[in-house]
C-alpha cells in the first residue's frame, strides 16, 4: 500500500522581489534559452504520513507550513494530497 503524501509549494508573493528567480532567469537568457520572460524560484515540501489519511492531515500540515514552512510575511504556500 502507497504512503499518504501531502505537498507544501512556498512561493514569494507576486509582490516581493526574487533575486534568485532573476539569476536563474538572466543565466537561462545567456545559456541561449528564449522566449522566458521571468523565473520565480520557490520550495517544495513532500511530507510522508505514517499511519494516517492525507485527507485528515491536511489542516495539520496546513499549520505546519504557516508557522516553519513557509513565511506567511512575503510567501505564499499551498499544500495537496498527491494520488
Amino acid at each position: 500500500m502507497p504512503v499518504p503524501r501531502v505537498v507544501v509549494d512556498v512561493m514569494l508573493k507576486p509582490e516581493i522581489l526574487d533575486p534568485q528567480g532573476k539569476a536563474v532567469h538572466g543565466a537561462l537568457e545567456r545559456l541561449g534559452f528564449d522566449g522566458i520572460s521571468a523565473v520565480r524560484q520557490g520550495k517544495r515540501f513532500e511530507i510522508e504520513l505514517d499511519g494516517k489519511e492525507a485527507s485528515d492531515a491536511v489542516a495539520e500540515i496546513e499549520e505546519a507550513a504557516s508557522t516553519l514552512l513557509a513565511n506567511p510575511v512575503i510567501e505564499d504556500f499551498d499544500v495537496r494530497v498527491e494520488p
